[in-house]
Formats: structure tokens, sequence, C-alpha cells
């Protein structure tokens, strides 16, 4: 089982969004992967588009004073 982490943070949409779907595609099924990020929308989204996938979001936490935020995905 590997851990992938994706920095997106000053990213706004849809890069968060694109660059989380293309770890996702590489990740193998149970990897870990985690996207830190700054973009309020795509705090949102990226859960969202984890669910319609069929993915499990584990985790979703605010950072630096809920400046950042952090989201973990088990593929």
């Amino acid at each position: 089982m590997a851990e992938m982490e994706i920095d997106v943070r000053g990213q706004t949409c849809p890069v968060p969004l694109v660059e989380c779907r293309k770890a996702l595609k590489k990740a193998a099924p149970g990897d870990l992967v985690i996207v830190k990020g700054t973009h309020p929308a795509s705090k949102k989204e990226i859960p969202m588009a984890c669910e319609a996938m069929g993915l499990k979001v584990l985790e979703i936490e605010d950072k630096e004073g809920g400046k950042e935020w952090e989201i973990k995905i088990r593929r």
C-alpha cells in the first residue's frame, strides 16, 4: 500500500480536482491519496467527485486555522 501526496495549495478550480483525479488514476487499489489545498470550493468538490467514483474519503481536515485543508482518500 503506497501513499501519494498532492499539493495544490494556491491553486483554484479546476486544478485541484484535475490533479486529484490524475493521482487517483495512477494509484493502485488500497493506496492512500492525500490532497492538500487552499481553495474552499475544491474542499467541497473533491469529496463529492470521489464519492461519485465510488472511492472512500477517510478524512477532511482543516489546517492552518482553516486557511488550508487536507483530504485523505482511499483508492
